[in-house]
């Protein structure tokens, strides 16, 4: 019902290209110009340094400039992106928010907020138990009140704009899409799933630890998806996605990720040398959320909503 409530979209089907290649990221870089100029500005005076930016280099990005003001100015770019996700389903498509959201009757706020309490309860223990009782010599204390006030200021206002702009753009806008032109449910669950996980290769993760993390990134959206598809609407992805950036932001940091924060804690163990393991241990939480939200939702017929035709 969700892709379905939008079939009549496929006899201008073109308009999901004009919509993912044109209107969404021109607004995104719109958003991203006091991003640029502000790293460009700083950047001035040091040649090597204005090289690195202009080949995009996401470390080099992160240096600049101060860890607030360097991650607002970064989360600004997301806004566009989600605005432009807005002007293209409401005005070219002329759906509304809510078609693009759920297939309830009005967005579901309760899942939205149930989820991201879940997904806190078992990240939020798991990391404390990590930098902790498990490894606390990879992690040093990193907390100033003052900085960690605003951080937790940006935090609240622009990660759920952040993740909701992805949540929007891949479980939301593509999902419809891709489903309402192929007549499938499994070719967007998997298409949304790669492109997620590819859009983060830029990301300084990736070259620390290896293409395993594509693992975890490729798994968080296939696991956004199936609670898509299964729930029928985003309210659970979008509570999900909130509460996994908004807790990473707050409670770790680390000189080789791509949220560099003034977090509670830093992580200074060497990220070339981290198990396997680690990387992989969220993704089995995923199957235990699943199941949680199965049982509460009452999910039904895995097989039709996952794999049959529109």
């Amino acid at each position: 019902m969700y892709i379905k409530q939008v079939i009549r979209n496929k006899k201008n089907w073109g308009f999901y290209l004009i919509g993912t290649f044109i209107i969404i990221p021109i607004m995104l870089i719109i958003f991203q110009i006091p991003f640029t100029v502000a790293l460009t500005s700083a950047a001035m005076d040091d040649p090597e340094l204005l090289a690195k930016l202009a080949q995009n280099d996401v470390n080099a990005m992160m240096s600049v400039l101060e860890p607030n003001l360097n991650l607002f100015l970064m989360l600004l770019g997301f806004a566009g992106m989600l605005l432009g996700v807005f002007i293209s389903t409401k005005y070219i498509h002329k759906n509304s928010i809510r078609e693009l959201t759920t297939s309830r009757d009005k967005i579901d706020w309760s899942r939205v907020f149930y989820s991201f309490s879940i997904w806190g309860l078992i990240t939020v223990p798991l990391i404390l138990l990590d930098t902790t009782i498990i490894s606390p010599e990879n992690y040093e204390w990193n907390f100033n009140y003052n900085s960690f006030i605003v951080l937790l200021a940006i935090v609240i206002v622009w990660i759920p704009i952040q993740t909701s702009a992805e949540e929007y753009l891949f479980r939301g806008y593509l999902m419809q899409g891709v489903g309402v032109i192929s007549g499938t449910r499994w070719l967007p669950l998997i298409f949304t799933s790669l492109a997620f996980g590819l859009m983060h290769y830029a990301n300084p993760e990736i070259d620390k630890l290896g293409n395993m993390v594509y693992v975890f990134y490729i798994g968080s959206g296939l696991f956004a998806g199936i609670m898509t598809l299964m729930d029928e609407g985003m309210e659970l992805a979008l509570g999900w996605h909130a509460a996994n950036n908004s807790f990473a932001a707050l409670l770790v940091t680390a000189d080789w990720t791509a949220l560099q924060t003034h977090s509670i804690y830093k992580d200074i163990s060497d990220p070339q040398s981290l198990p396997v393991d680690e990387v992989l241990v969220p993704v089995l939480f995923f199957v235990v959320v699943l199941v949680i939200f199965s049982k509460k939702y009452g999910w039904t017929d895995w097989k039709g909503k996952l794999f049959g035709k529109i």
